[in-house]
């Protein structure tokens, strides 16, 4: 083993070069796998967590779209007279406008979202160049 770490380049055959060559990228090629598979992990649980966040403010408009449709309403229609079937218009106008905003938001939020991993394809890149520049 210590006459192999003395041997220079010149010493070494090129079945012995292309053996390390092989090794070396098959090493590279687990790196960049696991790269990629954690960077998708981050992003998926990212997406996760936005697609949470959408859901769960279409719930929150929608119930609070009720309860407030009906309050409304009622305060329309008793007080101040109106129709009951145009104090319901006004008042579902109303909730669709704030629910259509929120759900909006939510998805800006996850269209921002790039889903290709990035690092990895540019790191892959970069040992795909190297290993053109390791040709002889």
């Amino acid at each position: 083993m210590a006459e192999y770490k003395s041997r220079t380049g010149e010493d070494r055959s090129i079945g012995e070069l292309f053996g390390e060559l092989s090794q070396d990228m098959a090493l590279l090629v687990r790196q960049e796998t696991q790269l990629a598979k954690t960077e998708m992990q981050q992003k998926l649980s990212k997406v996760t967590t936005d697609l949470v966040a959408l859901a769960t403010g279409g719930i929150v408009a929608y119930l609070g779209g009720l309860a407030l449709t009906a309050f409304v309403i009622l305060l329309l229609v008793d007080p101040i007279g109106l129709k009951p079937w145009l104090a319901a218009l006004i008042v579902g106008v109303v909730m669709g406008v704030v629910g259509w905003m929120m759900l909006q938001r939510g998805l800006k939020e996850l269209k921002r979202t790039d889903p290709t991993p990035r690092r990895a394809v540019d790191s892959i890149k970069d040992d795909i160049q190297w290993a053109k520049e390791q040709r002889p």
